[in-house]
């Protein structure tokens, strides 16, 4: 039996449509909302505690304010709206914001050479932080910190 190749976008191909949306996953792969959580607090890969806090999470130490709580950020949000943010916050939110771009090809004001290029997080990680923030919902009830 074979393994069949998975697609995926290439950060160049990403549309971010005028309503600040990316309609289509970046992979065919399917996305899981709790690797979506790992991304989430490592530190090394979305840091996004860093700057964001949900009722997940509230138990970590360190968690940033800098960026909006994201309780129910799955009611307020559709998946293509959290995956554009997630893809070039800067596109979305303006250039002020300091939250990075998880998956761009453009390139950076202060990117380092060994970085140019290289996306920050894959795009089957970006596809498991859209379904992991999305299951933030008063619907769903995702937990996955207990």
């Amino acid at each position: 039996m074979s393994a069949s190749a998975q697609t995926v976008v290439s950060p160049a191909d990403v549309i971010i449509t005028e309503y600040n949306s990316v309609e289509d996953p970046l992979t065919d792969e399917l996305p899981d909302a709790f690797r979506g959580l790992d991304v989430f607090i490592d530190r090394k890969l979305g840091n996004c505690v860093a700057c964001h806090t949900n009722f997940d999470v509230a138990a970590m130490q360190f968690l940033g304010e800098i960026g909006p709580n994201l309780d129910w950020i799955g009611d307020r949000l559709s998946e293509g709206e959290i995956r554009a943010v997630l893809v070039d916050a800067k596109i979305v939110l303006g250039d002020q914001t300091v939250m990075p771009a998880f998956y761009t090809a453009r390139p950076g004001f202060r990117t380092l050479e060994s970085f140019q290029g290289k996306t920050i997080l894959s795009a089957l990680q970006v596809e498991d932080v859209v379904a992991y923030l999305s299951s933030l919902s008063q619907e769903t009830g995702f937990d996955g910190v207990d």
